[in-house]
C-alpha cells in the first residue's frame, strides 16, 4: 500500500477541518457554561429571596409557584449532566485526532525521508522548505489542538464545580421545604385546635 504526499496532505487537511468544527463546539460549550453559570446564579438568588420571604402568610407558603426552584434545580442538573457528557465525548474525540496527526506526521516524515533518499542527484532545497513548511503549520495545529485540550479539561473542571454546588443547593432547598411544610402542618393544626375550642 502506497502512501502519496497528496494522500498525506488531503488527510491533513481533512484534519484541519474537523480540527476546526471541533474547535468551534468547544466554543460552544464555553459559551454554554456561561449560560448556565448565569442560570444557577439567578436561580441562586431566587432561592436566599425564597428563605427571606419563608415567614409569610400560610397561603404564601402552600403557592406553588413558591415550590419552582427544586423543578428549575432538576432541570438544571440534567443539562449539567449532558455538558459533562458531550464533553467527556468531546476529548476523546479530540484525542484520537491527535493520535491521527502524529500516525500522519509520522508517515509524512518517512514519505519525505523516501523520496530524498531517492534524489539524492537532484537538488532537495525546494522538498526541504515544503517540508519545513509543512512541518510548521502540522505544529502549530497541535498546540491548538493542546490548547483546546485544556480549555476543554478546565470547562470539565468548571462544570463539575457547578454541578455538586447545584446539587448542595438542591439538597439546602429540599430540607428547608420540608420544614416549612412540617411548620404548616403544626400550624394548621394549631388553628383546629384553636377552632375547636371556641363556643359555638
Amino acid at each position: 500500500m502506497t502512501c502519496t504526499i497528496e494522500k498525506i496532505l488531503t488527510d491533513a487537511k481533512t484534519l484541519l477541518e474537523r480540527l476546526k468544527e471541533h474547535d468551534t463546539a468547544a466554543e460552544s460549550l464555553i459559551d454554554q457554561s456561561a449560560v448556565l453559570r448565569q442560570r444557577v446564579a439567578a436561580m441562586r438568588e431566587a432561592g436566599a429571596a425564597w428563605a427571606e420571604k419563608g415567614q409569610g402568610t400560610v397561603a404564601e407558603r402552600t403557592d406553588p409557584s413558591r415550590l419552582r426552584p427544586p423543578v428549575l434545580l432538576s432541570q438544571e442538573n440534567t443539562q449539567i449532566r449532558d455538558l459533562q457528557q458531550e464533553n467527556k465525548e468531546l476529548w476523546i474525540s479530540l484525542e484520537e485526532h491527535q493520535d491521527a496527526l502524529e500516525l500522519i506526521m509520522s508517515k509524512y516524515r518517512k514519505q519525505m525521508l523516501q523520496l530524498l533518499q531517492g534524489r539524492k542527484g537532484e537538488d532537495a532545497e525546494p522538498v526541504l522548505k515544503i517540508h519545513q513548511a509543512n512541518s510548521l503549520e502540522i505544529e502549530s495545529q497541535i498546540d491548538r489542538i493542546c490548547e483546546m485540550g485544556e480549555v476543554m479539561r478546565k470547562a470539565v473542571q468548571v462544570d463539575d464545580d457547578q454541578f455538586f454546588k447545584v446539587q448542595e443547593k438542591l439538597a439546602q432547598l429540599e430540607l428547608e421545604n420540608k420544614e416549612l411544610r412540617q411548620l404548616l402542618s403544626i400550624s394548621k393544626e394549631a388553628f383546629e385546635v384553636g377552632r375547636e375550642d371556641l363556643p359555638d
